[in-house]
């Protein structure tokens, strides 16, 4: 009887370490995408009185700060031999999200351009390294088969709850909504850093060791992927590409209140609830097609979905040009249902990419320079552009106009670069051949 227990909670384990992971990164993801994103461009225009163009600044200095810290937290911890010890990932982020719990809690009082900044830098630390060693939880709770429905999981919950919870997008409701989310977390991570008894160091015993099996990512069976190799790049430029893109038509429609009303801050709760489970079918959709079809194909799918839907935007814009009457009708949900299921496309190879390109000795530096460049430095350079294109009085149109440009020529790079590779493996086959 004993010997059946023991074994049923063997199996429950990995459980545990699913849970933790898709708890981990649904809370920081959301963090990012609400509190950081929005609400400091919330904080810096409206209660510290900067102008859009100095927010963007001070967002970029954000970008890079924050880069830096995490390509030098993600090199130590190959070289410490932390990426494999996850006790001491659990230590790291317990005071990240200790750093975290103490800014959010400081920065509705904020009023001055120096205290905005000084938070900036502190932030860019906390953020800096709470990334490699959060994508690094990976190796050791996620089995690699798993990754892309456990990426799915995480994007379809972040989402969700985003999109289906109404929300004042302003500095004050973030900082409360977080402050009572962050402080359970914080116990939580005290427990699983610094406690010890029996039962939960054979738990913890347990999921560390499984970095064993896990550790090697889907695509480095082969011949190790390096940081500078073509295997690596590619995929941080385009993953660049596609954070540029979202975050440089996202900032300008939700500024736009014929476009925003209509999706995600609809006063109407069935456009909300329809949003966020177009966010849900996205997520799982790019799930099952991670898991089951090549890297290429994934990120062809993601590239036209988004060119699909800023064609659609500025279609829609330039039809009511034209017919104005018609777009005094209302505007249709089609549009932010199909650029949710494009987000949350993305959203999940982004969760699951950075392990699956790394091993354990690998997966701190490359899941900082992954997220850091291709996530952080692309989310937050286009943000500081959109603030820049608003404070031209640039033209919604011509706005939407750039996104559409450089999301069809992304798409398009994307093709010829596939198409060449195989041309390049059927010239050498037939070289081959004829030898």
């Amino acid at each position: 009887m004993e010997l059946n227990s023991h074994v049923r909670e063997r199996r429950w384990i990995p459980v545990a370490g699913y849970g933790l992971f898709v708890a981990l990164m649904v809370a920081g993801y959301y963090y990012n995408i609400t509190f950081v994103q929005l609400g400091l461009i919330d904080l810096g225009t409206r209660l510290v009185g900067m102008s859009e163009t100095a927010v963007s600044m001070w967002m970029a200095s954000l970008a890079l700060v924050t880069l830096v810290v995490a390509v030098v937290t993600g090199v130590t911890m190959d070289r410490r031999g932390w990426s494999t010890d996850l006790r001491t990932k659990l230590r790291l982020l317990f005071g990240v999200v200790c750093l975290q719990f103490a800014l959010t809690l400081v920065a509705p009082v904020i009023r001055t351009v120096p205290g905005f900044g000084a938070w900036i830098v502190l932030a860019s630390i906390g953020l800096g390294v709470g990334f490699p060693v959060s994508f690094s939880l990976a190796i050791d709770l996620v089995p690699v088969p798993d990754r892309g429905y456990v990426a799915a999981a995480i994007t379809a919950i972040a989402y969700f709850f985003a999109n289906a919870i109404p929300l004042s997008w302003s500095i004050d409701v973030f900082s409360q909504l977080m402050v009572a989310a962050m402080a359970p977390g914080i116990l939580v991570l005290a427990v699983l850093s610094f406690v010890r008894f029996d039962r939960l160091d054979a738990i913890l015993d347990t999921l560390g060791e499984q970095h064993e099996t896990y550790g090697t990512g889907r695509f480095c069976h082969g011949e190790p992927i390096q940081a500078r190799s073509f295997a690596f790049v590619v995929p941080v430029v385009l993953m660049f590409g596609v954070f540029f893109i979202d975050s440089l038509g996202f900032l300008r429609i939700i500024d736009t209140p014929s476009l925003l009303l209509s999706s995600w801050q609809s006063p109407d709760l069935s456009t909300r609830l329809f949003i966020a489970v177009a966010h849900v079918v996205g997520a799982v959709m790019a799930g099952v097609v991670y898991a089951n079809y090549s890297l290429s194909r994934v990120f062809l799918w993601t590239f036209a979905l988004f060119a699909l839907t800023h064609v659609m935007y500025t279609s829609d814009l330039r039809i009511a040009e034209v017919f104005p009457t018609i777009a005094r009708g209302g505007t249709s949900p089609l549009n932010p249902a199909l650029y949710a299921i494009a987000v949350s496309f993305y959203t999940t190879l982004n969760f699951a990419l950075w392990p699956d390109l790394s091993t354990p000795e690998t997966i701190g530096t490359h899941s900082a320079i992954g997220i850091g460049v291709a996530g952080w430095l692309a989310t937050f350079s286009s943000t500081a552009l959109a603030l820049y294109f608003q404070a031209a009085d640039l033209t919604l149109l011509s706005h939407l106009n750039v996104v559409q440009a450089l999301s069809l020529l992304l798409l398009f790079g994307l093709a010829v670069g596939l198409y060449a590779r195989r041309m390049v493996e059927l010239a050498r086959e037939t070289g081959g051949a004829s030898a």
